[in-house]
């Protein structure tokens, strides 16, 4: 595996999703060589997140490329050095996810949008789950956060929801207005 260039790779295999989704191919198992396979996996990526961001993008506008490659980063970066390059057996249920109208302290999605992070991060969200799906992305810009670095906040957080929360309450300008 190359680290040097991998956001070089991460770009071209994105690229190649985009193309081939635009084309009318929403079959996501023939987008990728073998060997391009073998890179996806070595890095900690999934295909279905290269779907995800291919469809969101081009139906939707967002996230942009460089959205995508930031959150990939991060997951790489845990994926390496947390998870020293061995995927997660278990997947999180999405049936299991708390309610989008759920809060914290006031704080509406965020109960949902800690395990999908934590699921990213580990490599566990199941394929039917997106993190940074447009109820994410609604949530990350109400409160200006952006979607890397919520994973970091995540990351440094792990066990520690109470500091996840400060966080938030700390960059939100709508928790601002309602103190």
């Amino acid at each position: 595996m190359q680290h040097y260039n991998y956001q070089d790779t991460f770009k071209s295999l994105f690229q190649k999703a985009v193309t081939h989704y635009q084309s009318g191919n929403h079959d996501q198992s023939t987008y990728y060589t073998e060997d391009e396979l073998a890179t996806i996996a070595a890095n900690g990526w999934r295909v279905q997140d290269f779907f995800d961001y291919a469809e969101d993008f081009l139906q939707l506008g967002e996230p942009s490329y460089e959205i995508a490659q930031s959150i990939e980063q991060v997951r790489r970066e845990y994926f390496l050095h947390i998870q020293k390059g061995e995927s997660s057996p278990e997947r999180i249920s999405s049936a299991d996810l708390p309610a989008k109208t759920d809060n914290i302290d006031g704080i509406t999605w965020l109960p949902r949008i800690l395990p999908k992070a934590r699921g990213k991060l580990t490599g566990q969200l199941p394929d039917e789950t997106m993190y940074c799906c447009g109820g994410d992305r609604n949530f990350l810009s109400t409160h200006d956060i952006h979607p890397s670095e919520f994973l970091r906040v995540v990351w440094a957080n792990f066990d520690d929801d109470a500091g996840i929360v400060e966080f938030v309450k700390s960059r939100s300008p709508v928790a601002a207005a309602n103190a």
